[in-house]
Parts: C-alpha cells; structure tokens; sequence
C-alpha cells in the first residue's frame, strides 16, 4: 500500500467544480467564460486542446488569490461511472438553468445526479441577457420540483448570471468560494498523491496518457503511480496549461504519460514512492479482485468485433446492407465486413471465414454452391441466407444479443461504519461497528472505503451481536465482524457489502 506519514500535514484544498444541467442552457459558455478571464493573461490564449479539467485563481472577500479546479464537459460523460466506482471527483455542483427555458428533463436529471452523489450544489439561473428571461418564474418552477432556493422556503444558494456577456459570473465564484468554505475541503499534504483518472486516450507519438484530479496528498517527479492495474512513472508530467512540472497537490489536474495499459476512466489511483512498491500493490490488487470476482464496480470487456461476410445477387443490395448493418452496430460489439460481393456463396468465402474464430456469412438471394456445401460440412461455418433485408438484419441483431460482451454490475446492500479494531491475525481482522444502512451478513464480499476512495476489499468470515454468532445484522445494529483482507481497516473507515450481477 502507499507509504503514509504517521502525522498527516492537514490543510484547506482548493474545490473541484462540476458543471451540469441541460444541453443547450450554456454550460459550456459559463466554463469558457471562466477561463478566459480567470487563468493568467496570456496563458489561457495557449489552450489549444479540449481539456477535461482546468485550475482558475479568484480574489476573495479578502482580496486573497483562491484556487478552483473544474471539470470541463468531458468530465459529464464519466460523472456516472465515477459514481459507479465509488469516486467522488468532484466537491461542488453547479446546476445550470436557463432564464429563457426554464426546468427541463435534463435538468432534473443533472439534479438527480447531484443529490445522489451527496454534493452541495449552487444553482446559476443563466441567460439573464435575453429578451425572454424571467427569472422568477425560474424560481418558482425549481421550487415546484422540489429545488428550494434561499429565500424560497430553502437553503440552496443561487446566482442570477449570463455566461455570455460575463455578468454575476464573478457572484457565482464568490459563492463557490463561500460553499467550499463552509464544507472545509481538506487533506493531507505529505502523504502520497491518491486521486481520480478523468480521461486517458492513446497518443499515437506519446503513447498512453491519463488526466487525473488529486484528491488527497502530493505527487512529485520520480515516483510511481498506479490506476487500476495500469502504472506509469511521473518522468513526464504537466499541469492542465500542457506545461511540465515536478509536484502537484491537492484537487489539482494533472497528465500523465506513459502508462502501460489505458487506465480506467474513474478509476482512483494511487501514487508509490519505489516501482517495487507499485508493482507490490498491483500484486495486491489482482489477489484482491481474484478473491473479489469483481474488476471494478462496472466491468465491461473490451469492443467485440464479429468478422462478416456478404454476398449478394446486385451490386447495389451491398450498400444497402452496409448501412443497415452500421445501425445494428453498439459501442461494446460491432459487425466487420471482412469481404463483400456478388454471386453463390463459395469455397473461398468458407476458407475466409475459417481464419476467424467467430466468423459469420450472410446471403441475399443467393445460394451455397455445391463445393461450399460439402466443405463446410467439416468447417461448421455460421452460414444464413435471406430473401428479404429486414429479417437478415433482425437475425444479426440477435447474434449481436447473443454474443455481446456482459458487464458485471456492483449493487451496494448494506454499509457499515467501523468504530473500534481490535486483534489482527495474518489476514484477518476483528472489528466493532455499526450498520448504516441495509445489512450485513456472513459471507458478504466488501469495499473497504477511506476518505470517499476504495483502499481494498475482502470478505465478512464471521458476525456477532454481543458475543452472539449471528448470520446477518440489520441497519442500525453495532456488531463484531471478523473480516479477511490484506488491508488494514481503521477506526472511520466504511465497509460496503456488495453483490455483482451480469447484464
């Protein structure tokens, strides 16, 4: 595990920022209004790139220099799946609302989100220049979707703003500022880097690289960090502005170059000082999700290609079958016409499918020659022909059903704060703590989560209620667990017991 101190340096972070709401009700205006005028002169003129995440500085009441990292609109597309990993990237939420528009389903949608992942949120009324604004009708339909404004019988804060022309925009920092105060954001500053991977991509000159946000701890130049079961060294790392630097710390966005495999997009990381350590703890991790069953709170193999061979009676049924066959095709499994023509279906189309393990062939208004016939009584190549497109096309949809890659899909039953340790022998720890919620039971296959980021996992081996063995402790209960890990589990920490289903 990475080396911690044994008296952390507490200290104030700076928030990390995600912006949400409706397509068209100007999130992506608010961040570039943000950048252009709150990242130093010069510097933000530099971004050439789409960035997924950017620090912007801001004077406070005090007139002191105040740091806010956002996550750009990228970041939205893996919001849920951070979620889904247990990782809560950002710290505050802004929910956008036009002035024009009002309420929209995407809108409460974005809501939904925000209040399951537990942020304080601002809400910004944009769009405060056009013709058509009405703000307090705004308000009033928030209010009837259950979104209680200060002042409307509630405590969430708002900024009247328009992301175009720039107005209240500098209100809406302050009151970042003011949440982010009031919620005390802090960390340990000399302990090793953990954090968030929030986009990685492969660079066909630089290789594999990752954008991550620390939440926890500083990272310098020659140490070692591991996503996942990806790692990489920190000889190549830059700010968000694509500049090198040596250390990072708390919620700032970093990039990395040269991991191994492509991490996972939230997924946490941790940071190692030696590679042995590194290398240690991904030792660790496979052990852990071996034992676990489970990669990742939703695991989904890679894109699963299906090699496709057509053959038809015109030249011009081709094209039709290609884009009908462009439709069928999903982000996890796709058709890849291999070989296409017109005419029989023949030996040779059977000898090509043949070096695909999964290969299919599909005709319209065609037949399977003699040859094809006989050879393929051996080869048991897939072979189907049609006489109409659409029931060709339904019957691919259904191989593509069949053959789909499954994701395992992770479902919290029960947490439980843990109170008290007691005795640890080799890898098995008692344990005195309370059931928040749901329940736990013996045999129950756990998360253990520090400081919102899964440090490991392991298994309940036994459970009691005042010396009493029991099977399962309700929401609610303090009770003893005797639980099997190679991490050690802390007074604070929180263990979730979990089930995974195939979908």
């Amino acid at each position: 595990m990475p080396t911690k101190n044994v008296q952390p340096n507490t200290a104030s972070r700076p928030p990390v920022v995600v912006i949400m709401g409706h397509v068209d009700h100007g999130k992506s205006t608010l961040l570039d209004y943000i950048r252009k005028s709150n990242i130093v002169s010069g510097e933000a003129g530099g971004i050439t790139q789409r960035i997924s995440a950017y620090e912007v500085t801001h004077k406070d009441e005090h007139g002191a220099n105040r740091l806010i990292t956002f996550l750009d609109t990228p970041g939205h597309e893996a919001f849920s799946k951070m979620r889904a990993r247990g990782a809560t990237t950002a710290d505050i939420a802004i929910l956008v609302v036009s002035a024009e528009d009002s309420v929209k389903t995407q809108t409460l949608e974005a809501y939904q989100t925000i209040i399951d992942s537990k942020l304080p949120y601002i809400v910004a009324i944009n769009k405060i220049d056009r013709p058509n604004a009405n703000v307090e009708k705004v308000k009033m339909d928030l209010v009837e979707k259950g979104i209680y404004l200060e002042g409307f019988g509630g405590d969430i804060p708002f900024v009247p703003i328009s992301a175009k022309e720039g107005t209240g925009v500098n209100d809406l920092l302050d009151m970042i500022i003011l949440v982010a105060d009031l919620n005390s954001f802090t960390g340990a500053t000399n302990e090793t880097a953990r954090g968030v991977i929030i986009e990685a991509h492969r660079d066909p000159k630089r290789g594999v690289s990752a954008t991550g946000i620390i939440k926890n701890g500083t990272v310098e130049a020659g140490m070692f960090i591991v996503a996942g079961t990806a790692i990489t060294n920190t000889r190549i790392m830059e700010n968000f502005l694509g500049k090198p630097i040596k250390t990072a710390t708390m919620s700032s966005p970093i990039s990395l170059v040269g991991f191994d495999v492509i991490p996972d997009i939230g997924s946490t990381f941790e940071t190692f000082h030696t590679k042995k350590e590194a290398e240690q703890y991904i030792k660790e991790m496979h052990e852990l999700l071996e034992k676990a069953g489970n990669k990742e709170g939703v695991t989904v193999t890679a894109k699963k290609i299906i090699p496709l061979i057509i053959k038809t009676d015109v030249a011009g049924t081709i094209e039709a079958l290609e884009k009908e066959i462009t439709k069928i095709n999903t982000d996890d499994l796709a058709f890849r016409i291999i070989s296409k023509g017109v005419g029989a279906i023949n030996e040779s189309d059977l000898k090509l499918a043949n070096s695909g393990t999964e290969s299919l062939i599909v005709g319209f208004n065609v037949k399977i020659d003699n040859g094809a016939r006989d050879l393929n009584e051996s080869l048991k190549i897939t072979v189907q022909t049609f006489d109409i497109i659409y029931k060709l096309t339904d019957w691919l949809k259904e191989v593509a059903e069949e053959r789909r890659p499954r994701s395992e899909v992770m479902e919290t039953i029960g947490t439980l704060k843990v109170l008290r340790t007691f005795s640890a022998t080799k890898d098995k720890q008692v344990i005195g703590g309370k059931v928040t919620l749901g329940h736990v039971s013996e045999g129950g296959i756990v998360r253990v989560i520090r400081r919102d980021f899964e440090i490991g996992r392991g298994k309940i081996v036994g459970v009691q209620i005042n010396k009493t063995k029991v099977k399962q402790v309700e929401e609610g209960t303090d009770c003893g667990l005797l639980v099997e890990a190679k991490v050690d589990i802390a007074s604070g920490d929180v263990l979730e017991v979990f089930t995974t289903t195939i979908k």
